[in-house]
Order: structure tokens, then sequence, then C-alpha cells
């Protein structure tokens, strides 16, 4: 079939496309006036996202706030809430209500939940894409009755979110009381262990600089390097040989040798005159020889004596070295001791040092949490509040006629094309080449003048005349 077929048949049926179509028509019409007018209030709100944990206080990544809008819009249109709403707004105890309820269930099951049921299905919730903002939406035939409950809807949400705010913070509250007092518990025990520890050990730090044991080592030390070299000079002048103690300094320098020598030098010199003057058996030089021998033995006794008090200064020295040497060696055992209990204090003061900052970071903790869960402020604003709708959402006559004025347009032309198909005749010359009759001649039925719309129809439709 070619176009110019369908143009032939078109024109041919005009009054049934135009019939179908005025009836679609005048049928949208009268639905759209029929059914009840509904009305659509909503209402804006804000969201504010705290991305922390109520329990570690970490951050939560902010690619979860897609997430998150979509989780507010799920408790925006929860049962809960649309439960809350029923009992804030007292549906369940207007008279109509529940005749309704008992007609369409027959008073089988809860009315709180059938109204609950019934205002989710008219809720609409839209979360945002690029911003924090929900649209709450609600239909209904009442306009009053639309921006109420949809503002009911936004208050409740505002006590669901702090509901469901501060139920964890006290759950987390509830969390850190316990802990806490088993951080306490673990920190006394840890103060005791390092305490007891301190009064066995009689330690009072774990700082060497502050340490008397310390010092004491450093003093024997210096004692012991002064007695070693007193100990090097005692044994070097004590190694003299007795025959030659008087050439040593420690003799030479004592002041009884040197009063000694100079009264034997004083004897010998008045036992030389003697000799000069007298015989050997004359009585003067018999007693000035035995001055002389007396004053011999008596120096030799007293560098006797002094070579003794070097030897008896070497052996004090080397008895005081042994004694320092004893001591120091006491003492560093004493230091090695202290140092190894120095060493076990410290990881004493190192687990009452975590346990003190993990008791202190739980207290911070369970402050801010406390604080937090007792504040009653929502997370949510509200942008702005429905009011009561102007004009219906629904139906709407503009757009009904639009789509049926299309849709009869095509309901038309497949009711013409069935009709032919059912009734089929010849319109134009192509119809009767396609039943292999010869044609001799077209004729047009002259037809008025028309104008504007009418004449632009007859140029579409009409067929160039064509010669016999």
């Amino acid at each position: 079939m070619t176009f110019q077929q369908i143009l032939s048949i078109l024109r041919a049926r005009r009054y049934t496309v135009l019939l179908a179509m005025a009836v679609i028509i005048a049928a949208s019409v009268a639905i759209s006036l029929l059914l009840p007018k509904n009305y659509e209030a909503s209402t804006s709100l804000v969201v504010n996202f705290k991305a922390t944990d109520p329990v570690s206080g970490t951050l939560v990544p902010s690619t979860m706030m897609t997430g998150f809008l979509a989780t507010q819009a799920d408790i925006v249109q929860s049962k809960a809430v649309a439960l809350a709403v029923v009992d804030t707004l007292h549906l369940a105890d207007l008279a109509d209500t529940r005749a309704q309820f008992h007609e369409a269930t027959e008073g089988v099951g809860d009315i709180r939940d059938w109204l609950a049921g019934l205002l989710l299905k008219k809720l609409a919730v839209v979360p945002a894409r690029e911003s924090n903002v929900i649209t709450v939406s609600f239909t209904g035939a009442n306009p009053e009755f639309a921006a109420t409950v949809v503002n009911a809807f936004a208050a409740e949400y505002q006590k669901a979110s702090v509901r469901l705010k501060v139920q964890p913070l006290k759950q987390a509250s509830a969390y850190f009381t316990e802990q806490i007092k088993d951080l306490r518990d673990k920190l006394e025990q840890a103060q005791a262990r390092l305490s007891k520890y301190q009064q066995e050990k009689g330690l009072v730090s774990v700082d060497t600089r502050l340490d008397v044991e310390s010092a004491r080592l450093n003093e024997l030390s210096s004692q012991l390097v002064v007695v070693q070299a007193q100990v090097a000079d005692a044994t070097s002048r004590h190694s003299t040989r007795l025959g030659a103690a008087t050439e040593s300094p420690d003799v030479v320098s004592n002041a009884l040798v040197q009063n000694l020598k100079a009264s034997l030098s004083q004897a010998e010199a008045n036992l030389a005159q003697l000799e000069q003057r007298l015989d050997v058996n004359h009585p003067q030089y018999q007693a000035a020889k035995a001055e002389v021998d007396k004053r011999r033995a008596e120096l030799g006794a007293q560098v006797g004596i002094a070579y003794g008090s070097l030897g008896n200064n070497s052996r004090i020295a080397r008895q005081r070295q042994a004694d320092l040497s004893a001591a120091l060696a006491a003492q560093k055992a004493r230091i090695l001791e202290l140092n190894r209990a120095r060493d076990e204090m410290s990881v004493l003061a190192h687990d009452v040092d975590g346990a003190q900052r993990t008791y202190d970071a739980a207290i911070a903790r369970f402050s801010q949490t406390s604080i937090e869960g007792g504040a009653n402020q929502p997370d949510v604003a509200v942008l702005s509040p429905a009011l009561p709708p102007m004009k219906p959402s629904s139906p709407k006559l503009l757009l009904n006629i639009v789509i049926s004025i299309v849709f009869g347009a095509g309901f038309g032309l497949g009711l013409a094309l069935l009709l032919e198909m059912m009734d089929r005749r010849a319109h134009c010359a192509e119809d009767v080449a396609a039943l292999q009759i010869a044609v001799l001649g077209e004729w047009h039925h002259p037809r008025p003048a028309r104008r504007g719309l009418a004449r632009l129809g007859a140029r579409i439709f009409r067929r160039p005349t064509q010669p016999a």
C-alpha cells in the first residue's frame, strides 16, 4: 500500500478518525473532571552529615555521603515514623477513620498499622544528588491535611534522628563506663606493683643522674686512682737498699736524722782535735770517741726507723688500695643490681604510663560521648515547611487533553485502516490498477471554495488531475 493510497483512505474515512478523536478527548475531559482532585504538599529538609564514629571517634569516609542520604530517606518513610505521625495527629481516634478501617478490613488488624500504610503509599521522599537536601511530599484530597501530614513527617523524622543519634551514644557511654572501671583497676594495679617494687628495692627514680650510688662509685674510682699513685710512689721509695737508706730523700729530709747528723759531725770534729793533742788512752779522747760512737749509733737507729716507716707507708697504701678495690667492686655489683632493678622498674613505670594514657583517653571519649548523648538537637533542619497547595496536582486537565489528542489521533488512524481492511474500496487510480482494470479517466466532484484550515486540508488530500 502506497502513501497515496493511505492518504486516500484517510480522506475517505476522515469522519471516522475525527469521531474517534472526539470520543477519546471527551472521555478524557469527562474523566479528568469526574476524578477527585489531589493536592501535593512538600517540604525540604537539610541533613547535617557528621562523619565520626561514636565509639572510636574515627572519621567516616566522605564517600558514604550518598548512602547516608539514602538511609535518611528510608528513615523518613519508615513504618516507625509513620506510626508516630498517626499518633501525633490522632488519626486513629477519628470516628470516620475507624469506620473506613472496619469497612476496608472488616476490623482485622491494627488501625494504626493500616493508617501508617495508607500514609506511606501517598508519601514520596527524594534525596538530592549534589546536596544534603531531602524533599518530602504527600498527596491528599485535602490541601490542609496534606500540608499537616508532610509537616508531621518532618517533625517526627527530626525526633527519630535524635533518637537514632542519642541511642548509640548512650550505649557507647555505658560501654565506656564499664571500660573505665576496668582501666582504672588496671591503672591502680600497675601503680601498686610499681610502688611495691620501689619499696622493696629502695628506688626513687629510674633516672641515674639523681642516684647517690653512682656518685659513690665515681668517688671510689677517683680515690682508687689517687691511692694507686701513692702505692706506686711508696713502693718505689721503699725499694731502696737498706745500706743506701741514708741517701733516700725521705730519710734525708727527716728532721731528727738531720739533727743527729749535725751532732755526729760536731762530735767527730771534736774527736779529730783531741787526736792531735791527746793519746788514744787519754780519758778525754776516750770520752770523745764514745760520744761519736753514740751519735753514730743513734743516727743508724734513726735511719732504720725512717726506712722502716717507708715500708709501713707502702704496706698501708697497698692495704688501702686493696680496700678501695674491694669497695669499688662491691659498688659496681651494687650499681649493676640497681640497673637491673631500674630496668624492671622502667617496665613497671611504662605499664603505669600506658595504663594512664589509656585511662585518660577513655575518660575524654566518655566525656565527649556523654555530652553528645545528652544533647537533644537534631542534625536535621527544615529548609522550607509545607504550606497548603493552592492548585491541585492531579488530575491535570491540559496534560490529559494533549495526551488524549495524540492517543485519539493514533486510535482514529488505526481504526480507519482497520475498517478499510474489513471493507476494501477503491478510492484512487492505484486501487483500480491493483484490480488489473483499465482506467479510462477520473472525475472530481466540484466543491465550494474553503478558507483557512479547511482550504489547507483540501490541498493536502486533493489529488492532481490526470489527463484521460
